[in-house]
C-alpha cells in the first residue's frame, strides 16, 4: 500500500516525529545508550578503505553515541538530526559537528562523505519523499561512498502512537535504493543469531 500526503501533512509529519524525540530525548538517550550495534558500524567500515581517516554522517545521530564510536577509532564523524535536543546532547557527549537539519529539508554537500550511517532514522521517511532523500544523500557521498541502513522491518506505513513510520521488507528496501543509484552489497537482520521472526531489523 503506498500513501500519499499533501505538503502540509508532510510538514505536520515530520514536526510531530521531531516533537516526539525533543519531548522524550533523555529518555531515549538513557534507554539507548547500551545497545550494541558494533555490527552495524563494522559493516559500515569494512566496506570503506581500511588505510584512511574516513569522512561519515551520521544520519539521525540522535544524543551521539555512535559518533563517539567512530572519533574514538579515528574518523571524522559529522552528526545530523533534526531534533534540536538530540543535537545538542550530541555535541556535549562526543564533541563532533552536529547539523540540526530536518531530514525533508536536507541541505548536504556534494561529494563530501566516504560513508553515511543512517541507523534507525530512515524508516521516518514517508515513502513519496525517500526517493528524493536517498537522491540527497547518494550525491553526499564520494566516489565509491557507502550507505548504511538499518531500519525496523514490516510492510506498513503510518502513525504508530506520536511517530509516523515506513516499515519495508529488503525487497521494497532494495528497490528504493536501487532507483536512487545505490547498489546492494549485503543485507543482513539483526539481532545475530536468533530466527527470522525475532529478529525485528533489516540492515544493508
Amino acid at each position: 500500500m503506498k500513501f500519499y500526503n499533501s505538503a502540509v501533512d508532510l510538514v505536520e509529519i515530520e514536526r510531530l516525529n521531531i516533537a516526539h524525540y525533543d519531548e522524550n530525548a533523555e529518555s531515549f538517550r538513557i534507554g539507548t545508550k547500551d545497545h550494541d550495534v558494533s555490527q552495524n558500524i563494522a559493516a559500515l567500515l569494512d566496506a570503506l578503505p581500511k588505510e584512511k581517516t574516513l569522512d561519515i554522517l551520521d544520519f539521525g545521530c540522535g544524543p551521539g553515541r555512535d559518533m563517539c564510536v567512530f572519533k574514538s577509532m579515528g574518523h571524522r564523524p559529522v552528526g545530523l538530526d533534526g531534533s534540536k535536543e538530540f543535537c545538542k546532547m550530541a555535541v556535549k557527549q562526543s564533541g563532533c559537528p552536529t547539523l540540526n537539519q530536518q531530514f525533508l529539508k536536507l541541505e548536504l554537500e556534494e561529494n563530501r562523505y566516504d560513508g553515511i550511517f543512517a541507523n534507525a532514522s530512515l524508516f521516518t521517511v514517508p515513502s513519496q519523499e525517500l526517493p528524493r532523500v536517498l537522491k540527497e544523500l547518494h550525491s553526499a557521498l564520494r566516489k565509491d561512498g557507502i550507505l548504511f541502513s538499518s531500519n525496523p522491518r514490516g510492510n506498513a506505513e503510518g502513525w504508530q502512537g506520536q511517530r509516523y513510520g515506513h516499515y519495508m521488507e529488503f525487497e521494497a528496501s532494495e528497490t528504493f535504493l536501487q532507483q536512487s543509484g545505490f547498489k546492494i552489497i549485503k543485507h543482513f537482520y539483526r539481532p545475530e543469531g536468533m530466527p527470522r521472526e525475532h529478529q525485528p531489523w533489516l540492515a544493508i
